[in-house]
């Protein structure tokens, strides 16, 4: 859905203003003062069906107060070697911005590995990457550009992708399933690159299983997407795996504050040294306290499961059919 009426959006606006504390606080946290378009995220999240996205932006609320979301972004990883290894094997990173302002987030799908941390501390991550890109960054995008900026880009690379991501579909769909229900639209534009024979086989089959507003959201691009991606943005926004002629990236290719997966990256140094100070002024004299944020985990949909059902059945049917050395071996082929 693309335009929502202003009566749908004004109906939604006199049910909010009847929500009391602390879920009217944890609202403002989620608006950052642009209410109006925080209801039309939810809105086009749910088709334009008031009632309907009511519902998720209470539950929504309620989840963030349950969970002490609004607090998350003061609760750090540490020690840092838990958090520098917990970033090496989650590969996301912040690039730079597109021309019209949005920042471009780029996530490394093939070579993360999400195996050493628990699945508490991957989930604590991500969130407070929503978070600090929600609260900071799009604020400051805002600022920069003189307009109001609520989403972002996205560029996955899928180089490295193998029969093993089986083992982690648990995991991403808990990811993805937070995304959909507590941070609806938040993405532009998702640009897919280094694509292997295994995605392009699997994406064929569970493409018609998205909702028509993501897949036009998506667009898989040629190679490392170079050239079309330098139609939205400056070659210096680029990710580092998107920057050369060919395809192909390394998880710790050339220069590391060029690498935006590096824990040394400013990004990322940025975002945990202001997650150790707000921790900080929370807790000032407490020492850091150890140990994962424990966030209520969502159970997907019936889309959401049927869809993961289906490409876990795909990736099966390869694993199957040619076992994993010969799979392997027609990955190699197709130039991954």
């Amino acid at each position: 859905m693309g335009i929502v009426s202003q009566e749908a959006i004004s109906h939604f606006k006199a049910l909010m203003d009847h929500i009391d504390e602390p879920l009217k606080t944890t609202f403002q946290n989620v608006h950052q003062g642009y209410p109006a378009e925080t209801l039309v995220r939810f809105l086009k999240a749910r088709d334009g069906n008031v009632a309907k996205a009511h519902k998720m932006l209470v539950d929504c609320l309620k989840w963030r107060v349950q969970n002490e979301i609004d607090h998350i972004l003061a609760k750090p990883i540490v020690p840092n070697d838990l958090y520098r290894v917990v970033r090496d094997s989650q590969l996301i990173g912040l690039s730079g911005y597109s021309r019209e302002g949005h920042p471009v987030f780029a996530i490394g799908v093939g070579l993360s590995t999400f195996d050493q941390a628990s699945v508490h501390y991957y989930v604590q991550s991500h969130i407070q990457v929503n978070e600090y890109r929600d609260r900071v960054i799009l604020p400051a995008a805002s600022k920069k550009y003189g307009r109001h900026i609520s989403n972002c880009v996205k560029v996955l690379d899928m180089t490295g992708l193998k029969l093993s991501a089986l083992s982690q579909t648990k995991l991403l769909t808990i990811i993805s399933t937070i995304d959909d229900l507590n941070f609806p639209e938040k993405t532009v534009t998702y640009y897919i690159v280094n694509v292997p024979y295994i995605f392009s086989a699997c994406w064929k089959v569970v493409k018609p299983l998205l909702q028509e507003r993501t897949r036009k959201k998506v667009q898989v691009l040629p190679g490392c997407g170079r050239d079309e991606l330098l139609k939205i943005m400056d070659y210096s926004s680029l990710p580092h795996f998107c920057r050369g002629e060919g395809s192909g990236s390394s998880r710790n290719s050339g220069n590391q504050t060029d690498n935006c997966y590096s824990l040394d990256h400013p990004f990322h140094q940025q975002l945990y040294n202001y997650i150790k100070q707000q921790s900080l002024i929370r807790e000032p004299v407490a020492p850091l306290k150890q140990g994962s944020v424990h966030v209520e985990m969502p159970e997907p949909d019936a889309e959401g499961e049927k869809f993961v059902k289906t490409l876990e059945s795909e990736l099966q049917k390869y694993r199957n059919q040619d076992g994993l050395s010969g799979s392997m071996n027609a990955l190699k082929i197709n130039g991954v």
